[in-house]
């Protein structure tokens, strides 16, 4: 299984997904974005859109697919992946790549109030404010409104330390079943 943790920089799915890892055993974290990492490492970069977003790259997309589940072939378990999506058709490529290896995926979006998202992303101590970042605010404020809410389970990180925030979505999977299809 995968419990894919998504929502916007700064939504806290690092941290989050670090805590959920110690409630779930047999878990691990995969952080797909080191696989875009790889993809901007190669040399000469790549070609068309993608260098400023690794996930533009059409590669990105089938080898995250194919790194999770080449990986739960080998570990079996869970990988709790904390990667933001938020175009629809890169969700929906991703998720339908992981449903024909038979991988179940539990879908959470970290939510907070876009002034709560701006001041943890301006109050970063560990990265600093970030650009990059508070671009990307509005983009997830348009997929929260469009898609991203009514296709994955929505937790509001407001209020909630990111403790509570792993509680929430380790009790989750651990006393509910997957969602019909």
């Amino acid at each position: 299984m995968i419990v894919w943790l998504n929502g916007t920089h700064g939504a806290g799915k690092t941290t989050t997904s670090a805590l959920v890892q110690r409630l779930l055993a047999d878990s691990r974290v995969f952080d797909a974005e080191k696989v875009g990492e790889t993809l901007m490492d190669i040399t000469p970069g790549l070609p068309g859109p993608g260098a400023d977003n690794f996930q533009h790259w059409p590669p990105w997309r089938p080898l995250v697919v194919e790194t999770a589940r080449r990986v739960l072939d080998y570990t079996g378990g869970t990988l709790i992946v904390p990667m933001t999506v938020l175009v629809e058709p890169y969700w929906r490529e991703i998720s339908t790549g992981l449903a024909r290896h038979a991988i179940a995926v539990r879908h959470f979006v970290l939510h907070a109030d876009q002034e709560t998202l701006r001041g943890r992303i301006e109050g970063d101590t560990i990265l600093g404010p970030s650009a990059f970042r508070l671009a990307h605010l509005e983009p997830y404020a348009e997929a929260a409104r469009t898609w991203l809410h009514d296709e994955a389970e929505v937790v509001d990180t407001t209020h909630l330390t990111p403790a509570q925030a792993a509680r929430r979505i380790a009790e989750a999977v651990k006393n509910r079943p997957l969602p019909a299809s």
